[in-house]
């Protein structure tokens, strides 16, 4: 798929959810505080987990699932201008963390990594782009 016409306007927040020491709903609540450091960095952020872990635990869901939510987030990460990785505990082990990636370089997009809560000077200026 091209991505001619595609604004890729948000940065896609990759953190840990499955692997996360202190289990899901901690994970969710470090996804929402990563995406919070951006939002008031000025950074626009699209943060999969935020979305994703109140629809599997509400809807009934599985939200171990990756045959349903790699294929759910595939076309968001393909909109995205690149990929921040929240380096939390955990992110090193994480599956869909590793596939999130392999897609972006395979897109080449720029991708940077985010130690809680620290939005990284480069993202800032890329932020601007």
């Amino acid at each position: 798929m091209s991505n001619q016409g595609i604004g890729q306007s948000y940065w896609y927040l990759a953190t840990p959810y499955s692997k996360y020491p202190g289990g899901l709903d901690a994970a969710f609540v470090l996804a929402a505080k990563g995406a919070a450091a951006c939002v008031r960095a000025g950074v626009p952020v699209f943060s999969p987990i935020t979305h994703t872990h109140p629809v599997a635990i509400h809807g009934g869901i599985d939200p171990y699932d990756h045959a349903i939510w790699l294929p759910a987030d595939a076309p968001l990460m393909r909109q995205a201008r690149g990929l921040i990785v929240l380096t939390a505990e955990g992110w090193r082990e994480s599956y869909g963390i590793g596939v999130e990636i392999a897609e972006f370089e395979r897109l080449v997009r720029p991708i940077h990594y985010m130690a809680p809560f620290d939005v990284p000077a480069g993202l800032l200026s890329a932020a601007a782009i």
